[in-house]
């Protein structure tokens, strides 16, 4: 690991990772249409993959490093063997803390929930779907729960274009400023990256603007402390790619478990909601607690013989 932060490197990569995903967004503003425009969700698609493009031109032609797939977690020692337990974890945790979230905020009293009549998904299907004949409620929700643990897998593809950047780059290479630096620094920079979509109303449309900058950051900020130890602690980057994709996966729950007549405000709802934050405040700290955050590095030292090496951990 290198002492000193290569300012080249990662200031160009903030660039690289801003500036082509901000110049996407401009159809959307030109048309007047905003995220109702046609062909947003394709760009909202493409955006993801600018931090994984930057990241790719900074280590290949800026700042040359070797063996840039593995620092930046593509491979690693002991390959997926040393990390497939992470991966577990990355797949099934995010629909549970989500529903942990959902419970927290039915307790505080900011989420209307009907959570074995599924009432509020079945009045979203109706919405839809006009005419088709109605089914089963807790059929529907099976299925989209199902949805949630399986077809989540195909949303790690464009996960893995921001993961690849702001986990397997950034978090990374910001690592001699201490791992809460790191997570820090790279947390807000990603929460303000989302800033033209937030202006048009992604993810907070129910707050002003300078709220859901704030709002966004927060957010990023504490998931991304729980991706950043899932990518150190594994040495890869792909269960932080895994569990991007199954967060983004189970923001649907909150329609599933929803009561009909009270749509869900991400403000306060959700992992997105303040309500959810107390989740994610309570997994890092049990982290902490438990000794595994920050993340101990194994450590390479002289061993007793000439070419003998140990390996310890700080």
């Amino acid at each position: 690991m290198n002492d000193r932060v290569d300012v080249r490197g990662t200031v160009s990569f903030v660039v690289l990772a801003y500036v082509p995903a901000w110049l996407l967004t401009l159809p959307m503003w030109l048309t007047g249409e905003g995220l109702s425009w046609a062909w947003s969700p394709v760009v909202l698609v493409a955006m993801m993959f600018m931090p994984a493009l930057a990241t790719f031109v900074v280590n290949r032609w800026i700042s040359p490093r070797p063996g840039f797939l593995r620092s930046t977690g593509v491979t690693n020692p002991g390959g997926f063997r040393r990390w497939w337990g992470y991966l577990l974890l990355a797949w099934l945790a995010p629909p549970v803390v989500m529903f942990l979230a959902l419970v927290v905020g039915y307790a505080l009293g900011v989420y209307e929930a009907d959570w074995t009549g599924f009432s509020g998904l079945a009045e979203q299907t109706r919405s839809v779907v006009v005419g088709a004949p109605p089914e089963p409620a807790g059929a529907l929700a099976l299925s989209q729960i199902a949805q949630v643990f399986l077809l989540g897998w195909l949303n790690i593809i464009p996960a893995f274009g921001e993961e690849w950047g702001w986990r397997g780059y950034l978090t990374h290479a910001l690592l001699p400023l201490g791992q809460p630096g790191a997570m820090l620094t790279t947390g807000v920079l990603w929460g303000l990256w989302h800033a033209p979509v937030l202006v048009l109303g992604y993810n907070y449309p129910t707050v002003p603007v300078v709220v859901s900058f704030f709002m966004m950051v927060c957010f990023c900020v504490l998931v991304g402390v729980l991706l950043s130890w899932l990518r150190l602690a594994s040495g890869s980057v792909w269960p932080a790619v895994v569990a991007h994709g199954f967060l983004n996966a189970s923001a649907g729950l909150s329609v599933v478990f929803g009561a009909a007549g009270h749509p869900a405000d991400n403000a306060s709802v959700g992992l997105l909601g303040w309500t959810g934050w107390l989740v994610l405040v309570v997994l890092i700290l049990l982290l902490v607690m438990f000794g595994r955050l920050p993340v101990r590095f194994p450590e390479e030292s002289a061993g007793l013989t000439r070419g003998v090496r140990r390996l310890s951990r700080r």
